[in-house]
């Protein structure tokens, strides 16, 4: 059977089995991973994640480990915090969706004990579909952190990608994601974030992928902003191809994507991970014609949920995974039949 000409996938995160938070352990990890990309190889999801349960961290629930596992290991951070620093940070309107850093850098930011490789090649070998491993960017992990070594926050996050790219050279994963939430309500910055992300793109053996959003933090957006304001930043970029936030957004903001590089691939959200209710196939479809019809043929290259899954009740996650490919299918057999 012919590859489809649009393929789906998923941002990153799953919801976490019970099973798993209540009696943890190396091996009931490596059984919920092997649930969890089973579930998406099921349902026919073309690109699967592992729905990084490497990282869950059931200290941290509400951003699901995609901060504090990056950078407490890493070499130059100090994870305990004073009351002032703490204090700090709080003053800091960029970050009010925390209370609290995620360290303070005091040293030279080097890759200390994380070990991505290793937790990327536990997951691969459950899978039998094209394998997507997921990692915060430079941007973001920057952001959360208190700074007492570097000059700027810019020079901070050259010095996290140069840690991160160390990592990702040693993986093997089919695609790499790197995953950006703070960017959007911050464009301003784009400029030194798009060469931080760069370098880390930079060192992906296969397929770099960038993912982007106005936040998800416990199921709610904390930023506000356009994607209009965000294309020079995405034209920067080193990349294969784009995985943006839409169904959440206006319908018509699609659009703006006219304006990205052609060798770009755009990746389309077309399942509300901030909603409960589970998507048709069919106005999945129409979401899918929908950017077609504005942008053109050839441009939509994947689909995908909004954000990662993480919030949610594995009911629902299991039931959007499964709409989001049969609403692809739909759509591709109108198109075939239209052709035809």
């Amino acid at each position: 059977m012919a590859e489809p000409a649009i393929l789906t996938t998923v941002v990153g995160s799953y919801p976490v089995p019970d099973w798993l938070v209540a009696a943890p352990s190396e091996q009931a990890l490596i059984d919920a991973t092997r649930v969890v990309i089973d579930t998406q190889e099921k349902a026919g999801v073309d690109v699967v994640c592992d729905g990084e349960l490497y990282r869950f961290d059931i200290n941290h629930p509400e951003t699901n480990g995609m901060i504090e596992y990056f950078v407490r290991p890493m070499g130059g951070v100090r994870s305990t915090l004073t009351f002032e620093e703490i204090q700090a940070f709080r003053d800091n309107p960029q970050m009010g969706f925390r209370t609290r850093p995620a360290g303070v850098v005091e040293g030279p930011i080097g890759t200390g004990t994380l070990d991505l490789p290793a937790a990327c090649a536990r997951a691969q070998k459950l899978a039998s579909n094209t394998f997507k491993f997921t990692l915060t960017g430079p941007h973001m992990l920057s952001k959360t952190l208190s700074n007492s070594h570097y000059r700027s926050t810019p020079d901070l996050a050259m010095a996290v990608a140069e840690a991160l790219a160390a990592q990702v050279k040693h993986i093997d994963a089919d695609v790499v994601q790197l995953d950006e939430a703070n960017l959007p309500g911050h464009p301003d910055e784009w400029e030194w974030a798009a060469e931080a992300v760069n370098i880390v793109l930079s060192a992906v053996k296969k397929t770099p992928a960038i993912h982007l959003c106005f936040g998800n933090y416990g199921g709610q957006s904390v930023q506000s902003g356009t994607w209009e304001k965000l294309i020079d930043f995405l034209n920067a970029l080193k990349v294969d191809h784009i995985v943006m936030e839409m169904a959440h957004r206006p319908a018509e903001e699609v659009s703006v994507f006219r304006g990205l590089r052609p060798e770009i691939g755009l990746g389309l959200g077309v399942v509300d991970v901030k909603r409960t209710e589970v998507e048709s196939a069919e106005g999945i479809a129409r979401s899918i014609d929908r950017a077609v019809s504005l942008l053109g043929p050839n441009r939509v290259r994947y689909v995908h949920p909004d954000c990662g899954f993480w919030m949610l009740k594995r009911s629902i996650a299991d039931g959007k995974i499964a709409a989001l490919v049969k609403g692809r299918d739909l759509f591709e057999g109108r198109v075939q039949a239209i052709a035809s």
